[in-house]
């Protein structure tokens, strides 16, 4: 297993605070990991284990303590000295009230909080006002390419090219990467969708029609990096003569986003400065996950090449939109703190129509932001001050 410096770099300055740290991101994208990656690095700056408690609510073991008086009572007896103690608390989703039980540890004892959960909207909802202002959160994602040419130790170039044709096939779950067949990688991603599927959405949000979850979760994962609404959706699913009402649709989109099974970009309109409502873009959270479930469909490997880098922007820390621009669209801007950029992605630019497409689409912007060309192309095709990437090349780029 690699370890994750690119998060343990970000998370590192916070260890002896009393914010609380939480960790977001889909079921089996490597929080865990990161939690026990952090305790290694607490007793090796001399924290001993007395003041490290961990809790796992996916074990058994610690299901008695989901009821928040029990958890907060159990807490209370093991803090037993002035000390700072450092607390990890994952899958927190599963406590009943967490909010309050960590609030209370957070005021009245000498801790430092560290917490994961597998739902994105963890700090929503009335209760999470407990913590409000007082909690500093990070995205959990599955690995990057880069980190996966890393686990894997691969520096060919040639190599590179092989295992990103993997990786756009089975994508970046962690623990896939033990499975040594194709076979084996399926059954595994295939437990990994049902246990989203099943606890994160049918469970926790009372599913009736889970046929109608299925479809809704196949369509999406089938067709990658496409503009829809829920009304086209709708169409969709009249022409399959299955009738189905748009607040279900809105409903049933908002359960499978809330459990980071998929991401939702919003367009923002450049010149006049706002985003956009209706019309959005959804994106995977693993690639593995469309593989499972269009077999026999063509490959779209410009949709899935324009979702692997929304993702990696997201795992750079970008906040990410689509841009409207006079009814044109930039693929991506992406903006980290003062920082900017606009983004093209394309899988070849075969001919020069392309070249002019991608290209042209920064034309009427007039500020002076990087703008990038992202394709498969190996030669540098920059322009006009526009900077072409090897797509391979710039997801390796730390």
């Amino acid at each position: 297993m690699i370890i994750r410096k690119r998060y343990l770099d970000a998370i590192r300055p916070f260890y002896e605070q009393s914010l609380i740290k939480v960790f977001i991101g889909i079921r089996r994208s490597g929080k865990s990991v990161l939690l026990t990656q952090i305790i290694d690095e607490l007793k090796a700056s001399g924290i001993d284990d007395k003041h490290i408690i961990y809790i796992n609510f996916e074990n058994y073991d610690f299901d008695e303590y989901t009821e928040p008086k029990k958890l907060h009572q159990y807490m209370k007896e093991r803090i037993s000295d002035a000390d700072k103690y450092f607390i990890f608390l994952d899958e927190i989703q599963n406590v009943t009230d967490w909010e309050k039980v960590i609030n209370s540890l957070r005021a009245t004892q000498n801790t430092s909080i560290f917490i994961t959960g597998s739902n994105s909207d963890l700090l929503s909802g009335d209760l999470a006002t407990h913590i409000a202002g007082r909690y500093i959160s990070f995205k959990i994602t599955p690995f990057t390419f880069s980190e996966v040419c890393e686990l894997l130790s691969i520096s060919d170039q040639d190599n590179h090219e092989a295992i990103f044709t993997d990786y756009m096939k089975w994508g970046g779950m962690p623990q896939r990467f033990m499975q040594k067949d194709d076979f084996s990688k399926k059954i595994y991603l295939n437990d990994v969708y049902d246990s989203i599927v099943i606890k994160d959405i049918i469970k926790r949000f009372k599913i009736k029609d889970i046929d109608l979850l299925n479809r809704i979760v196949t369509y999406i994962l089938t067709t990658p990096s496409q503009t829809f609404s829920p009304e086209r959706l709708k169409k969709y699913f009249e022409s399959e003569s299955r009738k189905v009402s748009l607040e279900t649709l809105y409903n049933y989109l908002d359960y499978i986003i809330r459990a980071n099974l998929i991401a939702k970009a919003e367009r923002y309109d450049i010149r006049g400065k706002r985003i956009l409502t209706g019309k959005y873009k959804y994106y995977l959270t693993d690639l593995g996950f469309a593989n499972l479930l269009s077999e026999g469909k063509r490959e779209q490997i410009g949709a899935l090449l324009e979702n692997i880098v929304y993702n990696e922007l997201v795992a750079r820390g970008y906040k990410v939109n689509i841009g409207n621009i006079n009814n044109g669209e930039i693929d991506f801007i992406a903006v980290r703190f003062h920082e900017k950029q606009y983004i093209q992605v394309t899988y070849l630019l075969a001919d020069e129509a392309i070249i002019n497409r991608e290209f042209g689409a920064f034309s009427k912007i007039d500020d002076n932001y990087p703008k990038y060309v992202l394709s498969m192309d190996k030669v540098d095709l920059s322009q006009n001050g526009i900077i072409h990437k090897n797509i391979i090349e710039w997801l390796l780029k730390q």
